[in-house]
């Protein structure tokens, strides 16, 4: 059995099922509430009713006192509807609409996907959350006040645990700590969400997204988003690297493009080994997107990766008729004396 929630002030509108919480059945429905622990502690979520009857659920008392309770006050991240609903909750629309954060989080645990590619997931304390848009990217506060900064690479529906692709870069002090010294259960601090690099869903425009390397976990979490938001707008993802061992995860996106007849998959390697036996795309991996489109004004464009390949990729695609304004970049630099290196 399912129940019609209206937000107010938006008017906005969708169906929640009985056994589920609110806060979960808008997100299915693609709209961002505010939260931070999903569990009935912080209070981030809390809303009024104002028609209708909800299952207060888990809700703890020093986040939702009963007084507040009295007055029609819920915890949306664990109140059930037994009703049709009308709620007064502030939507988030925007960037500025979600806090940045500096939290604790232990490592959960740590994969090698390729020689030079870690993936890195971490679990936050037991009453936290991040919310976050999909792409966007955390910074990592180390102890000598240097800051790392790593893409997020999991979609914020799928937010219990944070994944984070790390690539070894020789020299990098944080890397090489990842790579040779850490271990799960380590505790590491981090500020976030950061970053403009997200879906435009306001936009019904065809995507073009382009990857270098582990640029591909923003543009992971893209995808994995749009998915689950059930956006059908066309895809076509560009993944470029040097060789095989640089598509680290090749299978992921070839699932994405057979199960879902609107994303199409493009691996590109730049330098392929003998050994890879390789018969597909070869060369820049933004000039496969220029073989492929003749016109580019009708698109938009989300790419990620090294500051060669993002500025060559602007400058071509807006010669092919992208507008400036339609070019979404997040740009991996290594550089290790900047205040903020993704290395």
């Amino acid at each position: 059995m399912a129940f019609k929630i209206t937000l107010q002030p938006s008017g906005h509108g969708f169906d929640a099922p009985a056994d589920e919480p609110i806060l979960q059945a808008a997100l299915d429905a693609g709209f961002n509430l505010p939260y931070g622990c999903r569990n009935g502690a912080c209070g981030t979520c809390k809303g009024k009713v104002l028609e209708g009857h909800v299952d207060f659920g888990i809700a703890q008392e020093h986040a939702l006192p009963l007084a507040e309770r009295a007055g029609g006050m819920a915890l949306f991240c664990c109140a059930k509807p037994l009703s049709d609903l009308v709620l007064e909750v502030k939507e988030i629309g925007a960037i500025k609409d979600i806090p940045v954060k500096i939290m604790p989080c232990r490592v959960q645990h740590l994969e090698k996907l390729a020689d030079d590619v870690m993936l890195m997931t971490l679990k936050l304390p037991t009453n936290e959350r991040l919310q976050f848009l999909a792409g966007q990217y955390i910074e990592f506060l180390l102890k000598d006040g240097k800051r790392r900064a790593f893409s997020l690479a999991n979609a914020p529906h799928d937010d219990e645990l944070l994944q984070l692709h790390v690539r070894f870069i020789p020299g990098g002090t944080f890397t090489d700590h990842v790579f040779h010294a850490m271990h799960e259960k380590e505790i590491l601090r981090f500020e976030g969400p950061h970053g403009s690099f997200f879906l435009r869903e306001d936009s019904d425009k065809p995507i073009i997204l382009l990857a270098g390397g582990t640029g591909f976990a923003p543009i992971k979490g893209i995808v994995e988003h749009a998915i689950h938001n059930k956006i059908t707008r066309p895809m076509t993802l560009y993944w470029g690297a040097r060789n095989h061992a640089g598509i680290y995860l090749p299978e992921l996106p070839q699932q994405w493009a057979a199960a879902h007849p609107h994303i199409e998959y493009v691996p590109v390697l730049s330098d392929p080994d003998a050994a890879d036996g390789w018969n597909g795309r070869t060369g820049l991996v933004h000039e496969a997107v220029l073989a492929d489109f003749a016109d580019l004004s009708g698109y938009q464009v989300y790419a990620c990766g090294a500051p060669a390949m993002i500025e060559a990729a602007k400058r071509d695609f807006v010669v092919r008729g992208l507008p400036e304004g339609e070019f979404y970049a997040d740009i991996f630099s290594f550089a290790a004396p900047a205040p903020v290196a993704k290395a």
